[in-house]
C-alpha cells in the first residue's frame, strides 16, 4: 500500500511579481509525496486564482483522491478521476516522479530524452513606469538574460515598449499582456511591437474574445496562453494562434503536456514552455519538454527568495542541467 501526503507551501518572493492582474509577494505552492516500498515520488503546483483555483479547492481536490491513490491509481487511470488543472499536475508529477526513481532513472533518462547542458529562459520584466521597466530590462541583459519576457497592461504600451527597446536594442524581447487588451487597436499595437523587433505576443486578448484574432494578419507570432490548456484547446486556435504556451499546471501534468505537444506540432502550432511562480520541483517536472519549443520561460524559481532544496542551477538568463 502506498502512503501519500499532501502539504502547502508558501515562498516569498525576493521582490513584487506584477501582471496585468495584480501584484503578488509570495509563491503559494501544493505538494504531494507518494511513497511506496520506501521510494519516494514528489509533485508540485500552483494553484492559479484565473483558473478557478485556491490552495484550499486544490488541496481538496487531491486529499479526495488519496485513498484511489492509496490503492495504486495510475498516471493514466488519473484523468478519469479528475480534470486537467493544478490538483492533476501534483498527482500526475509525483507519480511520474515515482517511477523514475523505482528505476533509478532521471524522468528525462526514463522518456528517452537527452537534455541539453543549458537551456536559455526568458526573465521577466514586471509592470511600472517605463523607466523602471527599461532600468530592469538593462540590468537583466547586463546580467546574461538575452531573451526578456515583458508583462503589460494595457497603458503606456508604446512608451514603455520604445523605453525598453532603447535600453536593450540587443535582446530577444516577447510580450504578455495577460489578457488585458481589447480587440479596438490591436492590429496597431502588432504593428508597433512588430517593428520594434519583438519576437512573439503572448495572450493579448481575454480567451473568450479570441475571435478578433482571425481579422488581420499578424505581423509577428502570436502565442495561446490562457486560451490553451490541453489537445481539446487546439481546435479553437487554428487561425488565431500560432503559439501555444505550454504549462504543466494547465494540462494537469506532463502526460497530457507531453501530448498537447505532440498534437499541436502536428497541426502547426510552435510551441513555448512556461511556469507559473513555483520552485525547482515543477520546473524539473517540465524539463522533458524544453528540447521542443522556441522560448522557454522557466523563470520561477528565480523569482524566489529561498528556493526548494535541493534546487535547479539558474544563472540570469539560463538554466544549467
Amino acid at each position: 500500500m502506498r502512503s501519500v501526503k499532501v502539504y502547502e507551501e508558501a515562498w516569498p518572493l525576493h521582490s513584487p511579481f506584477v501582471i496585468s492582474r495584480g501584484s503578488r509577494s509570495e509563491a503559494c505552492v501544493v505538494v504531494v509525496e507518494i511513497e511506496e516500498d520506501g521510494v519516494k515520488g514528489v509533485g508540485e503546483c500552483t494553484p492559479y486564482p484565473r483558473y478557478g483555483e485556491s490552495l484550499a479547492s486544490v488541496m481538496a481536490q487531491i486529499m479526495a483522491l488519496v485513498p484511489e491513490l492509496q490503492k495504486g491509481l495510475t498516471r493514466l487511470a488519473l484523468p478519469q478521476h479528475l480534470a486537467a488543472g493544478a490538483a492533476r499536475n501534483a498527482i500526475d508529477c509525483a507519480l511520474w516522479n515515482l517511477e523514475a526513481a523505482q528505476q533509478h532513472r532521471s524522468l528525462p533518462s526514463l522518456l528517452d530524452i537527452t537534455l541539453p547542458a543549458s537551456v536559455v529562459t526568458a526573465q521577466t520584466v514586471v509592470i511600472g513606469e517605463p523607466e523602471q521597466m527599461a532600468a530592469s530590462a538593462k540590468a537583466l541583459f547586463a546580467s546574461g538574460a538575452t531573451l526578456l519576457k515583458v508583462k503589460l497592461d494595457d497603458r503606456l504600451i508604446s512608451e514603455r515598449m520604445v523605453a525598453i527597446r532603447a535600453a536593450v536594442p540587443d535582446a530577444t524581447l516577447i510580450v504578455d499582456a495577460n489578457e488585458s487588451w481589447h480587440s479596438e487597436g490591436l492590429a496597431a499595437r502588432c504593428q508597433l511591437l512588430a517593428d520594434l523587433g519583438v519576437a512573439m505576443l503572448e495572450q493579448p486578448l481575454p480567451a473568450n474574445d479570441d475571435a478578433a484574432l482571425e481579422n488581420f494578419i499578424h505581423p509577428l507570432p502570436v502565442c495561446a496562453d490562457e486560451s490553451c490548456h490541453t489537445r481539446e484547446s487546439l481546435v479553437g486556435l487554428k487561425g488565431r494562434y500560432e503559439m501555444v504556451n505550454i504549462k504543466l499546471d494547465k494540462t494537469g501534468g506532463l502526460t497530457e503536456a507531453l501530448a498537447l505537444a505532440k498534437e499541436a506540432q502536428a497541426q502547426g502550432f510552435l510551441l513555448m514552455l512556461g511556469c507559473m511562480l513555483c520552485t525547482s520541483r515543477a520546473i524539473s517536472a517540465a524539463l522533458p519538454l524544453v528540447q521542443q519549443v522556441s522560448f522557454a520561460d522557466l523563470d520561477g524559481p528565480t523569482w524566489l527568495a529561498v528556493d526548494v532544496s535541493p534546487a535547479l542551477h539558474f544563472t540570469t538568463g539560463t538554466l544549467h542541467l
